[in-house]
């Protein structure tokens, strides 16, 4: 078997960050490498020619995840002529849905990684992205009348909650009522 050009090399890289991002807002950072290169549809020896480690490439799809968020809420702003309160209440719509709840390797990497970031305790590169990510989530949910983290923490409780208590009436209450919670002063 002869060996990949340059661009294959880089595309076999995006394609398995993309998956890794996917799949750590999933099943979180203990998923294996021979799970992750499986669900990319190359080989397990093909990760030690792309990344140095495991922790490498959780560092990489923890900055990807945050990535996709940041676009996310600018596309929102975009969508919604420049006007952030009304980005930020379709935003808050979309983030406690069921569709959101139900999606997790597609969701929020804020929720997704929260307990494996706790559980890290080190200084990874991926942990200062996640801090990072979560201080900008915050300051981009900011309005003249409602504090960010104060936002950010209802949102993310109510989806954590609402995905745990999946199947329950008690899981479509919980999203129900943060939802009002976070328009009612909008």
């Amino acid at each position: 078997m002869g060996r990949v050009s340059q661009a294959q090399a880089q595309e076999n890289r995006r394609r398995v960050v993309e998956t890794a991002s996917r799949l750590v807002r999933e099943r979180g950072t203990h998923v294996s490498v021979a799970d992750l290169m499986k669900a990319a549809g190359m080989t397990h020896g093909g990760f030690y020619k792309q990344f140095a480690s495991k922790e490498a490439l959780i560092d990489e799809a923890t900055a990807h995840a945050f990535g996709e968020l940041a676009r996310h809420h600018k596309d929102g702003i975009d969508q919604h002529a420049g006007q952030r309160e009304a980005a930020q209440r379709a935003l808050i719509d979309t983030y406690l849905s069921a569709e959101h709840r139900d999606s997790a390797a597609d969701g929020c990497p804020v929720a997704a990684l929260a307990t494996d970031m706790a559980r890290d305790g080190g200084e990874s590169e991926a942990r200062r992205v996640y801090t990072q990510g979560v201080g900008d989530f915050a300051d981009w949910l900011a309005t003249k009348d409602q504090d960010g983290i104060t936002r950010l923490c209802t949102m993310l409780g109510a989806l954590v909650l609402s995905r745990a208590t999946k199947g329950s009436p008690l899981s479509e209450e919980i999203l129900a009522t943060a939802r009002r919670a976070l328009t009612a002063t909008d």
